[in-house]
């Protein structure tokens, strides 16, 4: 093989590797014509150039400009070219990312190669500063920089529009070049936005002067000030996008205001033209007015005080928002300090407006709308989780909070974001996230407009164009699979924060109040706290300053929370004591870094923690025993009622852990708490359902039970030095928690049933089986800091004076023998609950003839029980305590039903199977399937029974108090009506309702009563 074709064969190699996809053609421009001669006459035949092309976009594209400015130049500075090619460095850098990274800009080099050190030469900084870039492009047209009113020395048509407009590109090429270059271009970007925004505003300044040229005089008699909206406002700016502006003109002392707005309509025509219109340089960019009062439908320049008449009556949400970003760009600056200074207050009073955040969100949502379906993936802008996303979010809570708080009231979206963090009212990381993503989304926007210079917000979707993009973004971002898999998640990122915070349920809340309240000043916290229902508002107010006093973030964040929590407080029937609960929680997890983050983000959370503070002591109590529960607010899976069998693992697994016996059982009693906890949670926010006894109360006993009982066998076992437990041991539920309607104040009534193993004394069995029973009652009974669960054995044969634990045939023989109706009635609610199931299932077999008789009741045991039905009544109710108020034991109570539904099933269970259940609700539905009570009767006394059962929770609930005879009466204090009545889901002032409810209820549910179980 020759030595040309080698080095061909090796050219070739070394193109591919470095990204070219036209391999030939690359090779050919860089060896011939033009350029290859070039090279050639400086003595390097075959220069090595491949490796600079490594970090271009589109080397292709940069070898073919390369080519193309060589032969547009002449030979010295085409010989300057390839000198820069062949000494690589700093300049070779610049001038490959600028032709390979913009074909417009490359075309503009191209035709004005005269502008070469505009991209080579080394530069500290973007482009240049401000003053800078405003002297250049006044001094372009001839305009003097220091005149109050500069105007361009000639006319626009004289050249001196061109001019301007290669001023401008000039300081573009600039830009571009550097940002194309940096090492970091993500961190860059908010420099080359702020230089692109600062540059649109010296072409207004020097598109003015122009304008002023058109008219006589350099229309001196009006003053006129342009306003930069949008991006432009907010230093923000993209390469090609339209420059949102507002007018505002006043004559000049001694001049006719009718003239000045003549000549201020002129003077903004002309200057959209001079920025916009045909040239032999390009067009910059339009000039957008149409955010101005009326939109296109308003007359284009106003004076101030007709600006200022307009927002005061007609202006729309949106017109606030898109005035946040105002800023002085070009014109008279007083004349915009004036209406800056005017506007402003209107800009952060307007949340106060009706409905301000729900209009902010549906104009969110109808921007989403209005993009075609065929761009909705593709969509930069205004698409899901794209740049109006962070835009509309951070907006809309600068607007919120910014009424009162100056520190976030920036127009630039990155700082502002920041700001907004610092402040905390966007969580540290999400803010991070939300500028990481702002930054990447900008960046592509950026590089997409700058290779052609046209306005677009849209993904390309051509692979040398998704090729091109990648290499553009520097070394994070791995071709195109990388920067497709980039956006999608950026998108997704955007999508769910924007969600998270924009509907935020603190931000509408936080709209309605006043700017006082939401400051939380002494005097007016006090006053408002009293109008809305704080019985002591001085107390109230030191908790509020306790909560809210320092600089630390902490603080920050409850001055966020307050304002709005204080009127949730003020819904429930205690705020006093729901501020307190609140102070409580705070002081206990406010240092931890996710309770307030979760308060301000969450959707639901921080309300749901008002209202359950303000209407239940009990909860209060519980969140305050385990603060974590809190965590539990923020969704609707963790204050679902847990699978019994999850439960029962997860506390197993406690237990495991523990080596002595106490510690272990508080785990056990930690368990049950928690789930109490987790289904008070659940009652007050649902109204108190009667559900909750049997979907959570008593499947936690159950569980109690299991892990007390495992316990005790341990305990009893070793303290007796045995290997194995000698006897089977059952435990039975009884009373309520055999038919699993617990209230939370209910105690455990229980049986203990044992059997020996074969092989094991009779005394050996039964001294452990009550050294079992013993230590199971102890543990769940007594001592420690969890709530204990009594477990009462009343039930058993012969009561409190016969033995605690039998075998199965003591019970059997008892039974036989001495088995009294009330006992049998007793029966019916029995149920095995933990321990050995075989024994349970047998004694279960043992009882069922017992409480389920084939023939029924005698007419002696049906008496006997109305005997002792009417003693209860007249021996065990509270003195004191109207019968018509006593849920349990009064007229058309708990017992009432209970009784009854265990009547019919005594006399009727033997033939009707159905009837053979432990739960009160599904008797009464049996026996009404099955005829023996009507269906009226049925539903009042099931309406009774549930009505009675709430009223329990309720007043625990509201208390906080699980024991005492208070439980079981229907308040009468009217403070204490009232909370229970709340939580019932009566509206305030409706408790009386209750009252009207429990009675009419009862006095049916008795009526049936007296008619079937009296007879």
């Amino acid at each position: 093989m020759s030595t040309s074709r080698q080095r061909a064969r090796t050219l070739d190699a070394a193109l591919a590797r470095a990204g070219f996809s036209d391999v030939p053609r690359a090779a050919d421009l860089l060896t011939s014509g033009t350029l290859g001669e070039a090279t050639e006459a400086l003595g390097s035949e075959h220069p090595d150039l491949t490796a600079a092309f490594d970090g271009v976009p589109d080397p292709d594209l940069a070898v073919l400009q390369i080519a193309r400015l060589a032969d547009a130049v002449e030979d010295e500075t085409r010989q300057r070219v390839v000198r820069i090619l062949l000494d690589g460095g700093t300049p070779r850098r610049h001038l490959l990312a600028l032709l390979g990274g913009s074909a417009a800009l490359g075309d503009w080099l191209v035709a004005h190669p005269e502008h070469l050190d505009v991209v080579i030469r080394p530069r500290n900084g973007v482009a240049a500063d401000p003053d800078t870039m405003r002297t250049l492009l006044l001094e372009s047209v001839g305009a003097d920089p220091a005149a109050g009113m500069p105007v361009a020395s000639a006319k626009a048509a004289s050249g001196t529009l061109d001019a301007m407009r290669l001023a401008y590109r000039r300081i573009l090429v600039a830009i571009a070049t550097e940002d194309l270059t940096a090492m970091d271009p993500l961190g860059f970007l908010p420099e080359v936005a702020g230089a692109l925004a600062n540059l649109a505003a010296a072409a207004l300044e020097a598109a003015l002067a122009l304008a002023r040229a058109e008219l006589p005089d350099g229309g001196q008699q009006a003053r006129i000030s342009v306003l930069g909206l949008g991006k432009t406002g907010g230093r923000e700016l993209n390469y090609i996008s339209d420059v949102d502006v507002i007018y505002v003109v006043e004559p000049a002392e001694g001049a006719d205001e009718d003239e000045a707005l003549t000549i201020g309509t002129r003077l903004a025509t002309g200057l959209a033209r001079m920025c916009s219109s045909t040239s032999r340089e390009p067009a910059l960019w339009e000039v957008d007015p149409n955010l101005r009062p009326e939109g296109r439908n308003g007359p284009l320049v106003r004076t101030l005080s007709s600006h200022l008449a307009y927002y005061e009556r007609w202006a729309k949400t949106w017109e606030f928002q898109a005035l946040l970003k105002a800023r002085h760009v070009a014109g008279d600056r007083e004349l915009s300090r004036a209406y800056l200074d005017a506007t402003r207050p209107m800009v952060w009073d307007a949340v106060g407006r009706e409905n301000f955040v729900e209009d902010s969100q549906a104009m969110r949502r109808r921007v989403e709308e209005n993009v075609p379906p065929a761009e909705a993936d593709r969509q930069i802008k205004l698409g899901r989780g794209g740049l109006r996303d962070v835009e509309f979010t951070v907006q809309l809570l600068q607007l919120v909070h910014g009424r009162v708080d100056a520190t976030i009231r920036s127009a630039n979206t990155l700082t502002a974001l920041s700001a907004l963090s610092a402040a905390g009212y966007v969580g540290r990381d999400h803010a991070a996230q939300l500028a990481s993503c702002y930054r990447f989304l900008r960046l592509l926007e950026h590089r997409i407009q700058l290779f052609r210079m046209r306005r677009t917000h849209l993904m390309p979707t051509a692979e040398q164009d998704l090729n091109r993009l990648s290499r553009s973004l520097g070394s994070g971002i791995e071709g195109v699979t990388g920067l497709e898999t980039r956006w999608r998640a950026t998108r997704r990122q955007v999508r769910g924060l924007h969600e998270e915070l924009y509907y935020r349920p603190l931000l509408p809340a936080t709209a309605r109040l006043s700017a006082d309240d939401v400051s939380l000043a002494a005097e007016a916290a006090v006053a408002r706290l009293g109008a809305i229902g704080y019985r002591d508002p001085s107390g109230a107010q030191r908790h509020i300053a306790a909560l809210t006093e320092g600089l630390s973030r902490r603080a920050a964040i409850q001055r966020q929370l307050l304002p709005v929590m204080l009127g949730w407080f003020a819904e429930g029937a205690d705020p006093d004591g729901g501020l307190l609960g609140f102070r409580k929680l705070s002081e206990e997890l406010g240092t931890t870094h996710w309770y307030l983050k979760l308060l301000r983000d969450s959707a639901a959370a921080a309300e749901r923690l008002a209202h359950l503070l303000s209407s239940s002591k009990y909860v209060a109590d519980g969140l305050t025993r385990s603060p974590e529960v809190v965590a539990w607010l923020d969704g609707k899976d963790d204050l679902q009622p847990r699978d019994v069998h999850a439960v029962m693992s997860g506390m197993r697994a406690m237990i495991g852990r523990k080596h002595e016996p106490e510690p272990a059982a508080q785990a056990v009693r930690f368990v049950r708490r928690r789930e109490l906890t987790r289904g008070a949670i659940g009652d007050v926010l649902a109204d108190v359902p009667v559900e909750t006894g049997e979907k959570v109360i008593s499947p936690a006993a159950d569980v109690a039970l299991a892990g007390g009982l495992q316990i005790a066998i341990a305990e009893a076992t070793s303290a007796a030095g045995l290997a194995h437990p000698p006897s089977s041991f059952a435990v039975i539920a009884m009373g309520r928690l055999g038919g699993s309607e617990l209230s939370y104040a209910s105690d455990a009534d229980v049986l203990f049933v044992h059997e020996p193993n074969p092989e094991v004394s009779g005394e050996v069995a039964e001294k452990w089986a009550n050294a079992v029973a013993q230590q199971l009652l102890a543990l769940l009974s007594k001592g420690g800091t969890e709530p204990p669960l009594p477990v009462d054995t009343a039930l058993r044969p012969e009561g409190r004076n016969g033995p605690m634990v039998r075998t199965l045939a003591s019970y059997a023989e008892y039974y036989k023998r001495w088995a009294q109706g009330w006992e049998r009635q007793a029966l019916l609610r029995a149920r095995p609950v933990v321990g050995d199931a075989a024994l349970g299932t047998r004694f279960v077999e043992l009882i069922d003839p017992l409480r389920y008789p084939e023939g029924g009741l005698a007419a002696t045991e049906v008496r006997e029980l109305r005997r002792i039905k009417a003693r209860v009544e007249s021996e065990r109710l509270p003195r004191g305590v109207p019968a018509t108020h006593h849920l349990k034991l009064g007229r058309g109570g708990l017992a009432d039903v209970e009784w009854t539904a265990q009547l019919l099933q005594l006399q009727h269970a033997g033939q009707v199977p159905e009837l053979r259940t432990t739960s009160t609700l599904r008797a009464l539905a049996a026996a009404r399937t099955a005829g023996v009570l009507t269906a009226v009767d049925a539903v009042r006394l099931s309406a009774a029974w549930s009505l009675a059962s709430r009223l329990r929770n309720a007043n625990v609930l509201w208390t906080g108090r699980t024991t005492g005879n208070k439980v079981d009466v229907l308040p009468s204090e009217r403070d204490a009506l009232a909370g229970v009545s709340r939580l019932m889901g009566y509206r305030p002032g409706h408790s009386a309702d209750l009252e009207q409810d429990w009675l009419r209820a009862a006095r049916r549910a008795r009526a049936v009563v007296e008619r079937v179980f009296f007879a």
